[in-house]
C-alpha cells in the first residue's frame, strides 16, 4: 500500500509541475519556492500544538486547492502559484512519508511516526 500511495503523490507532484508550467513565471522560482513551506514548522517553536497547526494548516492539500482556486476565480497568478507550490510540496513531502502533525509531537504524523519518534517506536 505504501508503494501505491508513493507512485499517487509522485502523480499529484508532477501534476502541480505541469500546472506550473503554464503560469507566467520563470522555471527557476519554483526552486526558490517549493521548500518555503516547511517554514510553518517555526510554529513548533511554540510548543507541539502551536507547531503541531502551522505545519498541518500550510501542509494541507485542501487549503492549498482552496487558495489555487481563489486564484484561478479571481483571477490572481500569484494566489495560483502560491496553491500550486503548497500542494506540490505537500505532494512531495507525504511521498517521502511526511504526513500531518498531532499534537503530540512533530515525529508523530497520519502516516506513522517519523525521525527519532520512529527509532524509539522501533526499539
Amino acid at each position: 500500500m505504501k508503494k501505491l500511495i508513493r507512485i499517487e503523490e509522485a502523480a499529484m507532484f508532477v501534476l502541480s509541475i505541469y500546472l506550473i508550467g503554464y503560469l507566467p513565471f520563470a522555471w527557476w522560482w519554483w526552486l526558490v519556492w517549493i521548500l518555503a513551506p516547511d517554514l510553518s514548522a517555526l510554529g513548533y517553536l511554540g510548543g507541539n500544538k502551536t507547531g503541531a497547526i502551522c505545519y498541518n494548516l500550510v501542509h494541507h492539500k485542501g487549503v492549498a486547492i482552496a487558495i489555487y482556486l481563489i486564484g484561478v476565480y479571481s483571477p490572481n497568478l500569484y494566489l495560483q502559484y502560491a496553491g500550486l507550490i503548497l500542494f506540490g510540496h505537500s505532494c512531495m513531502d507525504r511521498g517521502m512519508g511526511y504526513g500531518l502533525k498531532y499534537f503530540s509531537g512533530f515525529g508523530d504524523t497520519h502516516l506513522g511516526k517519523i525521525g527519532k519518534a520512529a527509532k524509539e517506536g522501533a526499539a
